[in-house]
């Protein structure tokens, strides 16, 4: 693959502003904000760096090919002039996600499979063999969108979503995502040094991610990529690049990162998580009901938390008295403190007795419409 490619880093609805400060953060330029990501043009120790130290990116895509496809015939013949070779060794597989819109050819499943016969097809003449399909957990993921009967190919340098550090091993009844949470950090203007203070905090997303934010952990420092088992990859130079990104790391000293929930098991769990992300020595959490919120950890605390919401049937109507509960907490003990909430349930979050939000920002979690509410107290 030569250098620069056309890359594609993807990211949740609504993350793109902070995905596209993290790539500037990087050093990246050239780049354009689109729908669901960023594109920019780099060489492979940008696809590294980013792969490594983006923590709001889901995948970083690289565009291998670009053509018209009004028929099966042209998308074929346009996916057999791409050197499909240079990702593919003698034992691996694939998988071929088609997208299409306002195009002759609209059947998804048809242009995964008509790409798929090029890729196969291109294989056997070369090799005399044809790599198999695994379609949970390939060498090589490639992304067919068509779009006004334009193609493009690209392939997915990352393999397992961004969002998966290799620390959750334990999720609660509604986990945020990762990178979802990295957003949300940014989001909610904490600084990192500030206490970070999250009093329903499931399996410690925001205790984690915060963490790492706080200490310049990298959050793909200790997973595997699938650009790592790609023919042709500098194994040696990526190893120095970890190692430096490893060594950059520093204590989180006396910042205070504190979460509590008043589940029991829930909390064994998220110190679980945060023993799994080697923050056991400096993140803490216990078992506390949220109505009694009193923090101790200074005048100027970021409290940034993700509550129930009241998906279940008869639910809603006992957190009403929860809610309740937590903003009456929060006008006593929380005066100059910044609190963010993630609602999904506009009516519980006005139980919270609390003025207007100071800001506000329209988001998804899943498929959930949410919106993240700032106060300063």
């Amino acid at each position: 693959m030569s250098s620069p490619q056309n890359l594609f880093v993807t990211c949740a609805p609504g993350i793109e502003p902070f995905l596209d400060a993290e790539l500037e953060a990087l050093r990246i330029s050239k780049r354009e904000r689109q729908v669901g990501g960023v594109s920019f043009e780099g060489g492979w120790g940008d696809v590294w760096r980013a792969n490594l130290e983006l923590r709001t990116a889901i995948r970083v895509l690289s565009r291998v090919g670009r053509f018209r496809a009004r028929d099966a015939d042209e998308l074929y013949r346009g996916a057999m002039k791409v050197d499909w070779s240079r990702f593919l060794g003698p034992e691996s597989t694939i998988a071929v996600r088609g997208q299409a819109r306002d195009s002759a050819l609209d059947h998804t499943l048809f242009v995964a499979q008509r790409v798929k016969d090029a890729i196969c097809d291109q294989e056997r003449e070369r090799t005399g063999a044809r790599p198999s399909v695994d379609k949970s957990s390939p060498s090589l993921r490639i992304h067919a969108h068509i779009y006004r009967d334009r193609c493009t190919l690209s392939v997915d340098t990352s393999g397992d979503s961004l969002h998966r550090r290799g620390w959750r091993e334990i999720q609660g009844r509604a986990p945020l995502s990762e990178s979802l949470a990295a957003a949300l950090l940014m989001a909610s203007g904490w600084d990192r040094r500030q206490p970070l203070l999250d009093p329903f905090c499931g399996s410690g997303t925001f205790l984690v991610e915060g963490a790492w934010m706080a200490t310049d952990r990298a959050p793909g420092l200790e997973r595997s990529f699938a650009f790592e088992g790609w023919p042709g990859h500098d194994a040696g130079a990526f190893s120095a690049l970890r190692e430096k990104l490893r060594a950059r790391v520093k204590p989180l000293g006396k910042r205070v990162i504190w979460g509590a929930d008043s589940d029991r098991e829930v909390v064994e769990a998220a110190e679980h998580n945060i023993e799994r992300a080697g923050l056991s020595e400096s993140v803490r959490v216990e078992v506390a009901d949220a109505r009694s919120f009193s923090p101790r950890h200074g005048w100027n605390a970021q409290v940034l938390t993700n509550p129930p919401f009241g998906e279940r049937v008869g639910e809603e109507r006992r957190l009403v008295k929860v809610y309740e509960g937590f903003g009456d907490a929060l006008c006593e003990h929380a005066t100059g403190f910044k609190v963010s909430l993630l609602s999904g349930n506009p009516s519980l979050a006005r139980c919270l007795g609390l003025p207007n939000p100071k800001e506000w920002m329209d988001i998804m979690n899943g498929a959930l419409a949410c919106r993240l509410l700032s106060w300063q107290l």
